[in-house]
Protein backbone atom coordinates (compact mmCIF):
# COMPACT_ATOMS: atom_id res chain seq x y z
CA UNK A 1 0.00 0.00 0.00
CA UNK A 2 1.36 3.18 -0.83
CA UNK A 3 2.41 5.79 2.22
CA UNK A 4 0.19 8.44 0.82
CA UNK A 5 -3.04 5.98 0.81
CA UNK A 6 -2.14 4.94 4.06
CA UNK A 7 -1.85 8.12 6.04
CA UNK A 8 -5.33 8.83 4.15
CA UNK A 9 -6.73 5.66 5.71
CA UNK A 10 -5.58 6.08 9.33
CA UNK A 11 -6.65 9.75 9.00
CA UNK A 12 -9.86 8.25 8.11
CA UNK A 13 -10.29 6.06 10.66
CA UNK A 14 -9.60 8.19 13.66
CA UNK A 15 -11.71 10.44 11.80
CA UNK A 16 -14.74 8.32 11.52
CA UNK A 17 -13.99 7.48 15.40
CA UNK A 18 -14.13 10.92 16.64
CA UNK A 19 -17.05 11.67 14.33
CA UNK A 20 -18.88 8.12 15.70
CA UNK A 21 -17.45 8.95 19.76
CA UNK A 22 -19.02 12.63 19.13
CA UNK A 23 -22.12 11.43 18.06
CA UNK A 24 -22.98 8.43 20.30
CA UNK A 25 -22.27 11.04 23.19
CA UNK A 26 -24.02 14.06 21.73
CA UNK A 27 -26.95 11.89 21.07
CA UNK A 28 -27.11 10.33 24.65
CA UNK A 29 -26.93 14.06 26.02
CA UNK A 30 -29.36 15.81 23.87
CA UNK A 31 -31.64 12.70 24.92
CA UNK A 32 -31.54 13.02 28.40
CA UNK A 33 -31.79 17.02 27.56
CA UNK A 34 -34.74 16.78 25.86
CA UNK A 35 -36.19 14.67 28.80
CA UNK A 36 -35.49 17.35 31.26
CA UNK A 37 -36.47 20.69 29.31
CA UNK A 38 -39.05 21.87 27.57
CA UNK A 39 -39.05 22.86 23.56
CA UNK A 40 -39.33 26.15 24.62
CA UNK A 41 -35.83 26.19 25.78
CA UNK A 42 -34.06 24.81 23.23
CA UNK A 43 -36.27 27.24 21.20
CA UNK A 44 -33.96 30.11 23.27
CA UNK A 45 -31.14 28.20 22.92
CA UNK A 46 -31.40 28.27 19.03
CA UNK A 47 -31.67 31.84 18.52
CA UNK A 48 -28.52 32.39 20.93
CA UNK A 49 -26.42 30.05 18.59
CA UNK A 50 -27.02 31.96 15.67
CA UNK A 51 -24.82 35.14 17.21
CA UNK A 52 -22.45 32.79 18.08
CA UNK A 53 -21.93 30.72 14.98
CA UNK A 54 -22.01 34.15 12.85
CA UNK A 55 -19.25 34.99 15.14
CA UNK A 56 -17.74 31.56 14.90
CA UNK A 57 -17.26 32.00 11.29
CA UNK A 58 -15.87 36.20 11.50
CA UNK A 59 -13.37 34.84 13.87
CA UNK A 60 -12.22 32.22 11.81
CA UNK A 61 -12.34 34.38 8.77
CA UNK A 62 -11.26 31.31 6.48
CA UNK A 63 -7.76 31.33 7.72
CA UNK A 64 -8.28 27.80 9.35
CA UNK A 65 -8.75 26.48 5.54
CA UNK A 66 -6.12 28.48 4.35
CA UNK A 67 -3.33 27.13 6.64
CA UNK A 68 -4.60 23.87 5.61
CA UNK A 69 -4.59 24.23 2.05
CA UNK A 70 -1.72 26.37 2.08
CA UNK A 71 1.69 24.66 0.45
CA UNK A 72 3.54 26.54 2.89
CA UNK A 73 3.39 27.67 6.40
CA UNK A 74 5.33 28.37 8.90
CA UNK A 75 5.55 28.89 13.30
CA UNK A 76 5.47 32.52 12.64
CA UNK A 77 2.12 32.26 10.58
CA UNK A 78 0.12 30.16 13.23
CA UNK A 79 0.75 32.70 15.35
CA UNK A 80 -0.07 36.10 12.91
CA UNK A 81 -3.07 33.69 12.08
CA UNK A 82 -4.00 33.63 15.91
CA UNK A 83 -3.73 37.27 16.81
CA UNK A 84 -5.82 38.03 14.10
CA UNK A 85 -8.50 35.54 15.53
CA UNK A 86 -8.29 36.41 18.46
CA UNK A 87 -8.96 40.33 18.24
CA UNK A 88 -11.66 39.75 16.40
CA UNK A 89 -13.28 37.55 18.58
CA UNK A 90 -12.93 40.15 21.57
CA UNK A 91 -14.41 42.98 19.37
CA UNK A 92 -17.38 40.86 18.94
CA UNK A 93 -17.73 39.55 22.36
CA UNK A 94 -17.62 43.12 23.88
CA UNK A 95 -20.25 44.15 20.61
CA UNK A 96 -22.63 41.28 21.33
CA UNK A 97 -22.79 41.68 25.35
CA UNK A 98 -23.64 45.32 24.71
CA UNK A 99 -26.25 44.04 22.44
CA UNK A 100 -27.86 41.36 24.01
CA UNK A 101 -30.45 43.34 25.79
CA UNK A 102 -32.15 44.54 22.22
CA UNK A 103 -31.60 41.11 21.08
CA UNK A 104 -33.73 39.31 24.37
CA UNK A 105 -36.24 42.26 23.92
CA UNK A 106 -37.27 42.07 20.16
CA UNK A 107 -37.57 38.24 21.00
CA UNK A 108 -39.68 38.91 24.60
CA UNK A 109 -37.39 36.72 26.47
CA UNK A 110 -35.61 38.76 28.71
CA UNK A 111 -34.29 35.62 30.85
CA UNK A 112 -31.49 35.02 28.23
CA UNK A 113 -29.42 38.37 28.43
CA UNK A 114 -27.04 36.85 30.56
CA UNK A 115 -27.23 33.37 29.43
CA UNK A 116 -26.25 34.77 25.77
CA UNK A 117 -23.50 36.62 27.30
CA UNK A 118 -21.86 33.83 28.92
CA UNK A 119 -22.66 31.95 25.65
CA UNK A 120 -20.93 34.37 23.42
CA UNK A 121 -17.30 33.47 25.02
CA UNK A 122 -17.24 30.94 23.58
CA UNK A 123 -15.94 32.94 20.55
CA UNK A 124 -13.11 33.58 22.06
CA UNK A 125 -11.85 30.14 22.98
CA UNK A 126 -12.60 28.98 19.09
CA UNK A 127 -10.19 32.03 18.33
CA UNK A 128 -7.52 29.86 19.84
CA UNK A 129 -8.95 26.03 19.00
CA UNK A 130 -9.28 26.56 15.31
CA UNK A 131 -5.70 27.28 15.15
CA UNK A 132 -5.06 23.87 17.01
CA UNK A 133 -7.78 22.06 15.08
CA UNK A 134 -6.08 23.50 11.77
CA UNK A 135 -2.60 22.31 12.39
CA UNK A 136 -4.06 18.39 13.18
CA UNK A 137 -5.93 18.94 9.86
CA UNK A 138 -2.80 19.69 8.15
CA UNK A 139 -0.52 16.77 9.32
CA UNK A 140 -3.71 14.46 9.67
CA UNK A 141 -3.17 13.27 13.01
CA UNK A 142 -6.92 12.97 13.58
CA UNK A 143 -6.50 10.71 16.84
CA UNK A 144 -5.71 14.35 18.85
CA UNK A 145 -9.22 15.75 17.73
CA UNK A 146 -10.84 11.99 18.54
CA UNK A 147 -9.75 12.48 22.13
CA UNK A 148 -10.27 16.02 22.78
CA UNK A 149 -13.77 15.70 21.54
CA UNK A 150 -14.83 12.40 22.96
CA UNK A 151 -13.70 14.08 26.19
CA UNK A 152 -15.46 17.07 25.93
CA UNK A 153 -18.76 15.47 25.05
CA UNK A 154 -18.32 14.07 28.23
CA UNK A 155 -17.41 16.56 30.44
CA UNK A 156 -20.00 19.55 29.28
CA UNK A 157 -22.59 16.41 28.90
CA UNK A 158 -22.18 15.82 32.53
CA UNK A 159 -22.30 19.35 33.56
CA UNK A 160 -25.40 20.08 31.14
CA UNK A 161 -27.15 17.02 32.85
CA UNK A 162 -26.58 18.17 36.47
CA UNK A 163 -27.31 21.67 35.97
CA UNK A 164 -31.10 20.41 33.91
CA UNK A 165 -31.62 18.06 37.10
CA UNK A 166 -30.75 21.01 39.81
CA UNK A 167 -33.65 22.69 37.87
CA UNK A 168 -31.73 25.49 35.45
CA UNK A 169 -33.33 25.34 32.91
CA UNK A 170 -31.87 27.39 29.93
CA UNK A 171 -28.54 27.84 31.82
CA UNK A 172 -27.75 24.25 31.63
CA UNK A 173 -27.98 24.01 27.60
CA UNK A 174 -25.64 27.22 27.47
CA UNK A 175 -23.02 26.05 30.25
CA UNK A 176 -23.07 22.50 28.11
CA UNK A 177 -22.23 24.30 25.38
CA UNK A 178 -19.28 26.60 26.59
CA UNK A 179 -17.44 23.68 28.40
CA UNK A 180 -17.86 21.43 25.48
CA UNK A 181 -15.81 23.90 23.07
CA UNK A 182 -13.15 24.71 26.76
CA UNK A 183 -12.32 21.33 27.56
CA UNK A 184 -11.93 20.37 23.45
CA UNK A 185 -9.28 23.30 23.47
CA UNK A 186 -7.74 22.25 26.83
CA UNK A 187 -7.12 18.83 25.72
CA UNK A 188 -5.62 19.61 22.38
CA UNK A 189 -3.38 21.94 23.74
CA UNK A 190 -1.63 19.32 26.10
CA UNK A 191 -1.07 17.40 22.58
CA UNK A 192 0.42 20.13 20.21
CA UNK A 193 3.35 21.18 20.99
CA UNK A 194 2.40 24.35 19.28
CA UNK A 195 1.76 27.93 21.48
CA UNK A 196 1.30 31.27 20.27
CA UNK A 197 4.40 33.10 20.18
CA UNK A 198 4.12 37.78 20.49
CA UNK A 199 5.04 37.61 16.67
CA UNK A 200 3.12 38.60 13.59
CA UNK A 201 3.94 38.88 9.94
CA UNK A 202 1.80 41.86 8.18
CA UNK A 203 2.93 40.15 5.01
CA UNK A 204 2.12 37.00 5.47
CA UNK A 205 -1.38 37.57 7.27
CA UNK A 206 -2.34 39.66 4.06
CA UNK A 207 -1.19 36.38 2.02
CA UNK A 208 -3.50 34.09 4.21
CA UNK A 209 -6.00 36.49 3.98
CA UNK A 210 -6.38 36.88 0.28
CA UNK A 211 -7.23 33.18 0.24
CA UNK A 212 -9.31 33.09 3.58
CA UNK A 213 -11.77 36.32 2.69
CA UNK A 214 -13.43 34.42 0.19
CA UNK A 215 -14.18 31.66 2.63
CA UNK A 216 -15.27 34.61 5.43
CA UNK A 217 -17.18 36.03 3.16
CA UNK A 218 -18.88 32.71 2.44
CA UNK A 219 -19.19 31.00 5.73
CA UNK A 220 -21.13 34.29 6.37
CA UNK A 221 -23.62 34.14 3.88
CA UNK A 222 -24.42 30.70 4.69
CA UNK A 223 -24.27 30.92 8.23
CA UNK A 224 -26.76 34.11 8.04
CA UNK A 225 -29.03 32.22 5.78
CA UNK A 226 -29.34 29.18 8.20
CA UNK A 227 -29.70 31.74 11.10
CA UNK A 228 -31.73 33.82 9.13
CA UNK A 229 -34.83 30.78 9.22
CA UNK A 230 -34.45 30.44 13.00
CA UNK A 231 -35.04 33.83 13.66
CA UNK A 232 -38.03 34.62 11.39
CA UNK A 233 -39.48 30.93 12.74
CA UNK A 234 -38.90 32.32 16.18
CA UNK A 235 -40.38 35.58 15.77
CA UNK A 236 -43.19 34.60 13.11
CA UNK A 237 -44.06 31.59 15.42
CA UNK A 238 -43.51 30.44 18.93
CA UNK A 239 -40.28 29.76 20.41
CA UNK A 240 -42.03 25.73 20.79
CA UNK A 241 -42.11 25.93 17.15
CA UNK A 242 -38.53 26.78 16.84
CA UNK A 243 -37.68 24.05 19.42
CA UNK A 244 -39.04 21.35 17.56
CA UNK A 245 -37.40 22.54 14.09
CA UNK A 246 -34.07 22.54 15.54
CA UNK A 247 -34.77 19.26 17.94
CA UNK A 248 -35.63 17.76 14.03
CA UNK A 249 -32.70 19.11 12.64
CA UNK A 250 -30.20 18.12 15.15
CA UNK A 251 -30.06 14.05 14.63
CA UNK A 252 -29.98 14.26 10.93
CA UNK A 253 -27.37 16.57 10.79
CA UNK A 254 -25.55 14.66 13.61
CA UNK A 255 -26.03 11.44 11.76
CA UNK A 256 -24.70 13.13 8.48
CA UNK A 257 -21.48 14.61 10.25
CA UNK A 258 -21.00 10.77 11.57
CA UNK A 259 -20.68 9.60 7.70
CA UNK A 260 -20.23 12.11 5.47
CA UNK A 261 -17.98 14.45 8.21
CA UNK A 262 -15.84 11.43 8.59
CA UNK A 263 -14.51 11.68 4.83
CA UNK A 264 -14.53 15.64 3.83
CA UNK A 265 -12.17 16.96 6.01
CA UNK A 266 -9.82 14.19 5.30
CA UNK A 267 -10.42 14.63 1.64
CA UNK A 268 -9.71 18.09 2.21
CA UNK A 269 -6.27 17.10 3.27
CA UNK A 270 -5.64 14.89 1.05
CA UNK A 271 -6.44 17.04 -2.11
CA UNK A 272 -4.61 19.41 -0.39
CA UNK A 273 -1.58 17.13 -1.04
CA UNK A 274 -1.95 16.28 -4.38
CA UNK A 275 -3.68 19.57 -5.86
CA UNK A 276 -1.38 19.81 -8.28
CA UNK A 277 -2.13 16.90 -9.96
CA UNK A 278 -5.74 16.78 -10.87
CA UNK A 279 -6.55 13.86 -12.00
CA UNK A 280 -5.49 12.67 -8.43
CA UNK A 281 -7.56 14.99 -7.29
CA UNK A 282 -10.67 13.22 -9.43
CA UNK A 283 -10.18 10.08 -8.45
CA UNK A 284 -10.01 11.46 -4.36
CA UNK A 285 -13.23 13.34 -5.40
CA UNK A 286 -15.10 10.18 -6.43
CA UNK A 287 -13.81 7.78 -4.31
CA UNK A 288 -15.04 10.40 -1.47
CA UNK A 289 -18.58 10.96 -3.29
CA UNK A 290 -19.16 7.16 -3.74
CA UNK A 291 -18.36 6.21 -0.38
CA UNK A 292 -19.80 8.97 1.17
CA UNK A 293 -23.82 8.38 -0.41
CA UNK A 294 -23.35 4.92 -0.13
CA UNK A 295 -23.17 5.38 3.56
CA UNK A 296 -25.45 8.43 4.03
CA UNK A 297 -28.15 7.62 1.77
CA UNK A 298 -29.32 4.69 3.51
CA UNK A 299 -28.90 5.74 6.95
CA UNK A 300 -31.11 9.07 6.28
CA UNK A 301 -33.61 6.91 4.24
CA UNK A 302 -33.64 4.66 7.41
CA UNK A 303 -34.09 7.39 9.89
CA UNK A 304 -36.91 8.80 8.01
CA UNK A 305 -38.69 5.73 8.03
CA UNK A 306 -38.55 4.93 11.67
CA UNK A 307 -38.89 8.60 13.08
CA UNK A 308 -41.93 8.31 14.83
CA UNK A 309 -41.10 5.60 16.90
CA UNK A 310 -37.70 6.69 17.43
CA UNK A 311 -38.80 9.86 18.58
CA UNK A 312 -41.41 8.51 20.76
CA UNK A 313 -38.67 6.46 22.22
CA UNK A 314 -35.94 8.52 22.67
CA UNK A 315 -37.07 12.13 23.59
CA UNK A 316 -40.46 11.54 24.82
CA UNK A 317 -44.12 11.92 23.69
CA UNK A 318 -43.64 16.09 24.27
CA UNK A 319 -41.08 15.95 20.75
CA UNK A 320 -43.98 14.02 18.56
CA UNK A 321 -44.90 17.50 16.58
CA UNK A 322 -40.94 17.26 15.82
CA UNK A 323 -41.04 13.98 13.63
CA UNK A 324 -42.46 16.08 9.79
CA UNK A 325 -39.78 18.26 10.12
CA UNK A 326 -36.77 15.39 11.44
CA UNK A 327 -38.06 13.44 8.31
CA UNK A 328 -37.61 16.65 6.20
CA UNK A 329 -34.18 17.08 7.39
CA UNK A 330 -33.20 13.54 6.38
CA UNK A 331 -34.45 14.39 3.12
CA UNK A 332 -32.05 17.74 3.09
CA UNK A 333 -29.37 16.12 4.18
CA UNK A 334 -29.02 13.03 2.18
CA UNK A 335 -28.21 15.49 -0.39
CA UNK A 336 -25.37 16.26 2.02
CA UNK A 337 -22.11 14.14 0.27
CA UNK A 338 -22.86 15.92 -2.87
CA UNK A 339 -22.84 19.43 -1.46
CA UNK A 340 -19.50 19.01 0.56
CA UNK A 341 -17.63 17.38 -1.78
CA UNK A 342 -17.64 19.68 -4.51
CA UNK A 343 -17.02 22.26 -1.94
CA UNK A 344 -14.26 20.40 -0.28
CA UNK A 345 -12.61 20.11 -3.60
CA UNK A 346 -12.73 23.70 -4.27
CA UNK A 347 -11.26 24.70 -0.89
CA UNK A 348 -8.28 21.78 -1.66
CA UNK A 349 -6.95 22.97 -4.91
CA UNK A 350 -7.50 27.08 -3.75
CA UNK A 351 -10.36 27.96 -6.21
CA UNK A 352 -12.08 30.09 -2.60
CA UNK A 353 -12.99 32.21 -5.27
CA UNK A 354 -15.23 30.28 -6.95
CA UNK A 355 -16.35 29.04 -3.32
CA UNK A 356 -17.95 32.02 -2.74
CA UNK A 357 -19.74 32.65 -6.16
CA UNK A 358 -21.42 29.46 -5.55
CA UNK A 359 -22.63 30.64 -1.87
CA UNK A 360 -23.42 34.40 -3.39
CA UNK A 361 -25.87 32.48 -6.05
CA UNK A 362 -27.03 29.61 -3.32
CA UNK A 363 -28.10 32.40 -0.90
CA UNK A 364 -30.18 34.31 -3.27
CA UNK A 365 -32.02 30.82 -4.28
CA UNK A 366 -32.52 30.40 -0.58
CA UNK A 367 -33.44 33.29 0.57
CA UNK A 368 -36.15 34.00 -1.82
CA UNK A 369 -37.82 30.65 -1.38
CA UNK A 370 -37.43 31.07 1.96
CA UNK A 371 -39.30 34.74 1.78
CA UNK A 372 -42.20 33.26 -0.10
CA UNK A 373 -42.73 30.61 2.11
CA UNK A 374 -42.35 32.77 5.22
CA UNK A 375 -44.36 35.97 4.52
CA UNK A 376 -46.37 34.74 1.76
CA UNK A 377 -47.55 31.32 2.30
CA UNK A 378 -47.04 31.87 6.25
CA UNK A 379 -46.77 28.23 7.24
CA UNK A 380 -44.30 26.54 8.91
CA UNK A 381 -44.00 23.24 7.06
CA UNK A 382 -44.08 26.00 3.73
CA UNK A 383 -40.95 27.00 4.89
CA UNK A 384 -39.76 23.05 5.25
CA UNK A 385 -40.55 22.35 1.98
CA UNK A 386 -38.56 25.29 0.66
CA UNK A 387 -35.55 24.09 2.63
CA UNK A 388 -35.91 20.46 0.52
CA UNK A 389 -36.12 22.29 -2.69
CA UNK A 390 -33.26 24.38 -2.43
CA UNK A 391 -31.39 21.55 -1.05
CA UNK A 392 -32.39 20.29 -4.46
CA UNK A 393 -31.23 23.00 -6.56
CA UNK A 394 -28.14 23.52 -5.03
CA UNK A 395 -26.46 20.57 -5.85
CA UNK A 396 -27.13 21.57 -9.31
CA UNK A 397 -24.98 24.72 -8.11
CA UNK A 398 -22.36 23.43 -6.23
CA UNK A 399 -21.32 20.55 -9.02
CA UNK A 400 -21.36 23.44 -11.86
CA UNK A 401 -17.58 23.73 -11.55
CA UNK A 402 -16.26 20.88 -10.80
CA UNK A 403 -16.39 19.90 -14.83
CA UNK A 404 -13.92 22.93 -15.34
CA UNK A 405 -11.73 22.54 -12.19
CA UNK A 406 -11.46 18.66 -12.05
CA UNK A 407 -13.07 17.67 -15.14
CA UNK A 408 -15.64 15.52 -12.85
CA UNK A 409 -19.55 16.87 -14.26
CA UNK A 410 -22.63 16.40 -12.93
CA UNK A 411 -23.90 14.11 -14.67
CA UNK A 412 -20.60 11.65 -14.07
CA UNK A 413 -21.42 12.73 -10.57
CA UNK A 414 -25.01 11.28 -10.87
CA UNK A 415 -24.14 8.06 -12.68
CA UNK A 416 -21.57 7.67 -9.83
CA UNK A 417 -24.04 7.78 -7.16
CA UNK A 418 -27.52 6.97 -8.67
CA UNK A 419 -27.12 2.80 -7.57
CA UNK A 420 -26.75 3.73 -3.99
CA UNK A 421 -29.59 6.26 -4.68
CA UNK A 422 -31.98 4.13 -5.65
CA UNK A 423 -30.98 0.84 -3.52
CA UNK A 424 -31.85 2.79 -0.37
CA UNK A 425 -35.36 4.30 -1.80
CA UNK A 426 -36.01 0.58 -2.49
CA UNK A 427 -35.07 -0.31 0.44
CA UNK A 428 -36.48 2.20 2.57
CA UNK A 429 -39.94 1.81 0.59
CA UNK A 430 -39.96 -2.04 1.39
CA UNK A 431 -39.51 -1.49 5.11
CA UNK A 432 -41.74 1.15 5.34
CA UNK A 433 -44.87 -0.96 5.72
CA UNK A 434 -43.59 -2.44 8.80
CA UNK A 435 -44.53 0.94 10.60
CA UNK A 436 -48.20 -0.23 10.22
CA UNK A 437 -47.57 -3.23 12.19
CA UNK A 438 -49.31 -3.47 16.14
CA UNK A 439 -45.71 -3.67 17.62
CA UNK A 440 -44.05 -2.75 20.15
CA UNK A 441 -42.23 0.76 19.28
CA UNK A 442 -38.81 -0.64 20.43
CA UNK A 443 -39.49 -4.17 18.57
CA UNK A 444 -40.44 -1.98 15.16
CA UNK A 445 -37.45 -0.02 15.52
CA UNK A 446 -35.25 -2.93 15.66
CA UNK A 447 -37.21 -4.90 13.17
CA UNK A 448 -37.21 -1.95 10.68
CA UNK A 449 -32.84 -1.42 11.41
CA UNK A 450 -32.26 -5.19 11.38
CA UNK A 451 -34.26 -5.55 7.80
CA UNK A 452 -32.87 -2.44 6.57
CA UNK A 453 -29.26 -3.63 7.30
CA UNK A 454 -29.73 -6.87 5.57
CA UNK A 455 -31.63 -5.72 2.46
CA UNK A 456 -29.23 -3.09 1.84
CA UNK A 457 -26.21 -4.62 2.25
CA UNK A 458 -27.53 -7.68 0.64
CA UNK A 459 -28.67 -5.95 -2.48
CA UNK A 460 -25.65 -4.29 -2.71
CA UNK A 461 -23.00 -7.61 -2.49
CA UNK A 462 -25.41 -9.12 -5.35
CA UNK A 463 -25.36 -6.32 -7.77
CA UNK A 464 -21.86 -5.50 -7.04
CA UNK A 465 -22.16 -1.99 -6.16
CA UNK A 466 -18.56 -0.41 -6.11
CA UNK A 467 -18.74 1.97 -2.99
CA UNK A 468 -20.05 -2.09 -0.92
CA UNK A 469 -16.81 -3.89 -2.25
CA UNK A 470 -14.58 -0.80 -1.65
CA UNK A 471 -15.95 -0.76 1.75
CA UNK A 472 -15.28 -4.06 2.85
CA UNK A 473 -12.15 -3.66 1.28
CA UNK A 474 -10.74 -0.83 3.29
CA UNK A 475 -12.19 -2.62 6.40
CA UNK A 476 -10.30 -5.88 6.29
CA UNK A 477 -7.04 -3.48 5.40
CA UNK A 478 -7.85 -1.68 8.72
CA UNK A 479 -8.38 -4.73 10.84
CA UNK A 480 -5.53 -6.71 9.41
CA UNK A 481 -3.19 -3.62 10.33
CA UNK A 482 -1.99 -3.03 6.64
CA UNK A 483 -2.05 0.64 7.49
Amino acid sequence: MSTFKGTTLRALFWKLFEQGGTAVVTLIIQIVLARLLAPEEFGMLAIMLVFVNVGNVIVQSGLNTAIIQSPDVTERDYSTVFWMSLSISLVLYVTVFLLAPLVAGFYQMPQAVFPLRVLTLILIVNAYNSIQEAIVARSMQFRKTFLATVTAGVSSGAVGIVMALLGFGIWALVLQQLVQQLVKCIVLAFQITWKPRFEFSRARAVVLFRFGWKLLFSGLLDQCYQGLSDLIIGKAFTKADLGYVSQGKKYPFALGCLLDGAIQPVMLSAVSRVQGDLDMVKRLMRRALKTSVFLVMPAMALFAAAADPIVRIVLGEQWVPSVPFLQAYCFIYALLPIHTTNLQVLNGVGRSDLFLKLEIIKTIIGVTILAFAAFVVGDLYAIMVGYMVTGVVCTFVNAAPSKRVVGYAYSEQVRDILPAMLLSLFCAACISPIALVDLPNVLKILVQVAAMAVLYCGLAKMLRIEAFDYLLKTVKEIASRKI
